[in-house]
């Protein structure tokens, strides 16, 4: 097995692929194709089999995520020699979670109050369209969360991709593994082993990736149609630039903090971005997001537990999405919120965002659970964003999947882990960002 050292930068870099080999214009391409098979051929773009491109790509990268993710974090804890190790770097990724989902949430209120999106809107909302949203919403309650983050069996956390649960049992299983020492490095060996064997496998999927972002595409424009882009295109164009907002310049200033550039970060990660925005699922790139952030620089273990972590407790786009669309219904209603009501928009908005996960619809769920504790009469006006939610789950997901890979290069960097040789090449393109063999073996 080989590994990357900072010797390795001064070889001849290999040849560029050919244009129409890179995996991130394979997918552009194929989602500007989804888009005018869905505008121009709507009946056939709406038919099982393209939906099943984008569907059946999501589930071949959901079949790999809970065992790279216990991989990785068994890998990360049971190869570090103070356990408490764990605990500070699990409390510096919640601090910084806490604060920058903070940021999010308001700046969403800032630009919901002075754009006004919802100003001089005269639809009206269909309570019926979104009673299934707000009966799962008003299910949900905070100890239900904690409570369902504890697996009824471990066979059963892997068997339903619930990354929580995962998580949890791999920590233990990690620390389980320290407390053996010598006696474990067999079985240490053999999780390190079968984590490089799962990348091999993601490999071989991430050539589905255009497949997948086509289908996904085609079948989204095609149900919905153009015209769905059309009708509140204010709400879409203002949360569209809200998040650009967070991402430029909030975590473009932590990113500076910490030494890099955000615009060479994204540079770096554009092949995730893309199929994140073709599939409108952050998931979907996740298990190639924290091999690409090891291979940045970041230590295994603070990737294996700020980036699973990150999925449900770090989700900037939903926060954003969440209080923009709560001033959007309400001005769209012609209901005043009080300061006060918006004061509390913000704190709940901090914990029902706590449920949400990559999944497209997720968000949805939490805004229902948001609108009923701030004021009630709010969540049939759902209806009005229902139509064009497909298209804000997108940027959702694409602002998701940024805070939380800054999210890790910043903890690592917090934690004294972070490989600046390593950093500056990859943020360089010294090393393709996309040679997928290249991770396979690498340690």
């Amino acid at each position: 097995m080989t590994s990357i050292t900072v010797s390795d930068r001064a070889r001849p870099i290999p040849r560029r692929k050919p244009w129409y080999k890179v995996l991130y214009v394979q997918v552009l391409i194929a989602i500007f194709l989804g888009i005018i098979v869905g505008w121009l051929f709507p009946d056939f773009a709406k038919n099982d089999w393209i939906k099943a491109l984008g569907d059946g790509f999501i589930k071949l990268i959901k079949m790999v995520i809970t065992p790279i993710i216990f991989c990785t974090v068994v890998s990360g804890i049971s190869h570090i020699q103070d356990a408490r190790k764990v605990g500070r770097v699990g409390i510096k990724a919640l601090v910084y979670f806490e604060v920058v989902s903070t940021f999010a949430l308001i700046i969403g209120l800032l630009v919901g109050n002075i754009v006004r999106p919802g100003a001089g809107f005269t639809g009206t909302p269909d309570p019926n369209a979104v009673a299934g949203y707000a009966k799962q919403a008003a299910e949900q309650k905070p100890v239900d969360f904690i409570l369902h983050i504890i697996p009824d069996s471990v066979v059963g956390a892997f068997a339903q991709g619930d990354i929580l649960q995962v998580l949890l049992f791999a920590i233990l299983f990690g620390f389980a593994l320290l407390a053996l020492g010598e006696r474990a490095n067999t079985l240490r060996n053999l999780i390190d082993d079968t984590a490089h064997a799962v990348f091999g496998v993601i490999a071989i999927v991430m050539k589905a990736a255009p497949i997948g972002a086509f289908g996904a595409m085609a079948y989204t424009i095609g149900r919905y149609g153009p015209q769905a882009l059309g009708n509140l295109l204010g709400l879409i164009a203002t949360f569209y630039a809200t998040a650009a907002l967070f991402v430029f310049v909030v975590l473009g200033l932590i990113a500076r903090m910490a030494g890099f550039s955000i615009f060479k970060f994204i540079g770096y990660i554009k092949d995730e971005l893309l199929i994140v925005l073709g599939t409108s699922s952050s998931e979907s790139a996740l298990p190639q997001l924290m091999e690409k952030l090891e291979r940045l620089g970041c230590s295994k273990s603070v990737v294996g537990l700020v980036v699973p972590t990150g999925y449900s407790f770090n989700l900037d786009g939903t926060n954003i999405y969440m209080t923009l669309a709560t001033l959007f219904i309400a001005q769209a209603l012609h209901i005043d919120l009080t300061f006060g009501q918006q004061i509390t928009i913000l704190l709940v908005a901090l914990l029902t965002s706590k449920g949400a996960s990559g999944v497209t619809g997720a968000g949805f769920i939490t805004l229902a659970a948001t609108l009923a504790v701030v004021n009630p009469a709010l969540v049939p006006g759902m209806a009005i964003v229902l139509g064009i939610d497909k298209f804000m789950s997108e940027v959702r997901a694409l602002t998701n999947i940024t805070g939380n890979g800054v999210a890790t290069v910043v903890v690592s960097w917090w934690e004294g882990e972070l490989d600046r040789e390593k950093l500056q090449a990859g943020l360089n393109q010294e090393i393709d960002p996309s040679d997928m063999e290249t991770a396979v073996t690498t340690d």
